[in-house]
């Protein structure tokens, strides 16, 4: 079976993947040839299916000391992180520089807007001139923000859809991630309109929307993160209660792994914006005043909603559970659209175990902190595909530009779950299909080849383990680095 996958954040990788059954036991050829046309069981959709045949399905894997301990190492040793703390209390001109050209200029090649129409030199020029970056001073004080909504990050100061011509899947290319309600940030520059803010987060430094950012101290800032108590949000997405007497706070998308904090001075009792906290939990979420500056305000998050008081335990049966609710969530560029992409999708699973991840697919593959087995051109095929065989529930699998989560194995094959535009295969009669995505979807991960012949195999970069090793699964193989 044939498979053209289209992926991901660190560019759009287009390449044919084939299922080779020559070197399968019989019983592993005749599922591979059934799942030629795609006939997936439904209850192979289902996380129960794959739990099931976990023998340390609820083993923890990492206890809270031991990601907090990998947390304080990501966050000290992985280059693509940034510890907000321990900025000095003035930046550098050429600092924030850096950063502004870190994130390169526009995209080379025809750009198209989001009606096809080509985009002129002079609408980039002005855009990159709305940089600003002749009025960054010498020296710039330290201006610490909560993001109050869920809001884009772009490589450029402006809203302009820009995807390459030669695109099918029209991706914009000056999306680059998203910020989301709670998530603190440094302010290092403003755009010549005004109106956005160049910031640095934990996980990424670009452009944001003024608006979606409120200024505050230091304490209040940091301190937010660490209120107590609080809720983690572990739905894909959820929302706060509709309050049409304060719009910023109605409906408020609330993602995966969100760590907000309780409003101390309400109780069941307390009416807020016209409604009753009896069924809900009193959120205190950022607020953003005339003038800019932070404020806290209570909403409501129904009890409905699917939420925790803490963070959830890092069990295989939890990574499945948690990465199985994004199934069929459609694809989103760089967090476009309210979604999200393939790296993003697997940060935020291990998010509401509490566990920091690196945004994008490359970054998190080269992590220092995580132990891996790294591919190269001096490892063989069976090297390869032994490698594979010993993928456990919870790894993460990479190539230029993907990631996708190991789900369990059948037959002695690796099952996913990923983030993906579409692929292509082969019906029985060896013809092409073309197969659009454009979502999370479960696949097979059998021995594959490219369009040009070779093994997919020996175009995966890394295997990731994320947590250590659960009693009775294989290790990874290896190459490994240290924590």
């Amino acid at each position: 079976m044939k498979i053209v996958r289209r992926m991901c954040i660190g560019g759009v990788l287009a390449f044919a993947l084939v299922f080779t059954t020559a070197t399968l036991p019989a019983d592993a050829q005749q599922r591979s040839v059934a799942h030629a046309a795609l006939e997936i069981d439904d209850a192979e959709l289902a996380p129960d299916f794959w739990i099931a045949r976990l023998t340390q399905a609820d083993h923890l894997m990492l206890d809270r000391a031991a990601i907090d301990a990998q947390n304080a190492a990501m966050i000290a040793g992985d280059p693509s992180m940034h510890d907000l703390r321990a900025l000095p209390a003035q930046l550098t001109r050429d600092q924030v520089i850096r950063w502004i050209k870190a994130l390169g200029a526009a995209p080379q090649g025809p750009l198209m807007d989001l009606r096809g129409a080509p985009i002129s030199s002079p609408t980039f020029a002005a855009i990159l001139a709305n940089r600003n970056l002749d009025a960054i001073a010498a020296t710039n004080p330290m201006r610490y923000g909560l993001v109050v909504h869920r809001a884009a990050l772009r490589r450029l100061p402006s809203h302009q859809f820009a995807y390459r011509a030669d695109d099918p899947f029209k991706l914009d290319r000056l999306q680059e991630s998203a910020l989301f309600p709670g998530d603190a940030v440094v302010l290092a520059h403003a755009s010549r309109d005004g109106q956005w803010a160049f910031v640095i987060s934990e996980t990424y430094a670009a452009w944001i929307e003024h608006a979606a950012v409120a200024i505050g101290s230091a304490d209040e800032v940091f301190g937010y993160a660490q209120a107590t108590p609080f809720r983690i949000i572990t739905a894909a997405t959820t929302q706060t209660a509709s309050t049409p007497e304060q719009a910023p706070l109605s409906r408020l998308q609330l993602d995966m792994g969100l760590r907000l904090p309780l409003a101390r001075n309400e109780t069941p009792r307390s009416i807020i914006h016209g409604q009753g906290a009896l069924g809900s939990h009193v959120l205190e979420l950022p607020w953003r005043r005339a003038d800019g500056r932070l404020m806290f305000a209570p909403a409501l998050l129904p009890r409905s909603a699917d939420s925790s008081s803490d963070y959830l335990p890092l069990t295989q049966a939890n990574v499945l559970r948690q990465a199985f609710k994004f199934l069929g969530e459609r694809y989103g560029w760089g967090h476009a659209d309210g979604a999200r992409d393939c790296s993003g999708f697997v940060s935020e699973v291990y998010r509401s175990f509490g566990l920091k991840l690196p945004r994008n697919t490359g970054d998190q593959a080269a992590s220092p902190v995580l132990r891996k087995r790294v591919f190269g051109a001096g490892d063989d095929h069976a090297a390869r595909i032994a490698a594979l065989r010993a993928a456990r529930v919870g790894d993460l699998v990479y190539l230029p530009g993907h990631v996708m989560l190991v789900i369990g194995q059948l037959d002695g094959l690796p099952w996913v779950i990923h983030d993906t535009t579409g692929f292509a295969y082969t019906d029985g009669t060896g013809r092409l299909l073309q197969q659009t995505a454009n979502g999370v979807v479960v696949t097979p991960l059998a021995p594959l080849r490219t369009g040009k012949g070779e093994p997919w195999v020996d175009v995966m970069t890394a295997i990731v383990r994320i947590a250590a090793d659960v009693p009775g699964d294989a290790d990874v193989p290896a190459n490994r680095l240290p924590r």
